[in-house]
């Protein structure tokens, strides 16, 4: 392998280790929020120095690369999509940790039955699946797979712009849930921007791999259907 083939390969590491913190993070403020655990919260929210840790190292690689390299081509390409990618996962970590201090100021227990009328749960199981699977589409740069992300998305959208009239039907139950029902919504809310994130991640992998700019072309696509 050539010194840049040998530098693209430790920064890809790089960033599946970060991928992997943060998917954890993500687990972690999930089994927090189910079981109540203020420990386990405030756990995610000391690792959340690492997430910054890593986007910071991550930064710092792609710049040394681009100076002592001038890559072209495919390895441009993943280096402009990784830099992309550091950036987006950072913040699913920072969703992660928004998720953990709602844990640690309630008052009281989540309630499952309400975590469930609202699809709270099956939502987070899908964002983090979603997630997961993009982990798995920049390993072995499947398109395919990244493209699939799109799709499952519009379940996180389904729920995100129902949530609104669930979760008001759980006030309704017990108007002392309204502290509760407020976090739920607004954990809906992130959840719905690590979809967001992700469609992100996805559509750099098919940048990098096929050299297509889907975000352009979502653009033309609709100035063409307007006019």
């Amino acid at each position: 392998m050539t010194p840049l083939e040998n530098e693209i390969t430790a920064l890809k590491k790089e960033i599946i280790n970060m991928w992997i913190l943060v998917q954890s993070q993500l687990n972690k403020a999930k089994e927090a929020m189910v079981s109540f655990d203020k420990d386990l919260a405030r756990e995610v929210l000391v690792k959340e120095k690492r997430v910054n840790s890593y986007e910071l190292k991550i930064d710092l690689d792609c710049e040394n690369i681009f100076a002592l390299y001038c890559p072209v081509a495919v390895d441009l390409r993943f280096l402009l999509a990784a830099l992309k990618i550091n950036t987006n996962l950072e913040r699913i970590g920072d969703i992660a940790a928004g998720i953990a201090i709602y844990v640690v100021e309630s008052t009281v227990n989540f309630d499952v039955k309400a975590l469930e009328s609202t699809s709270l749960l099956r939502m987070y199981d899908e964002a983090v699946n979603i997630l997961t699977d993009t982990r798995t589409a920049f390993e072995k740069e499947d398109t395919m797979l990244a493209r699939s992300i799109f799709k499952r998305d519009d379940v996180l959208d389904d729920i995100n712009e129902a949530a609104p009239v669930a979760v008001a039907e759980v006030i309704k139950g017990d108007l002392n849930s309204i502290p509760e029902a407020l976090y739920i919504l607004s954990i809906i809310r992130k959840l719905e921007r690590v979809g967001d994130q992700s469609k992100n991640i996805a559509e750099e992998i098919i940048f990098y791999v096929e050299a297509k700019i889907l975000k352009h072309q979502e653009s033309s696509q609709r100035d063409l259907e307007g006019e």
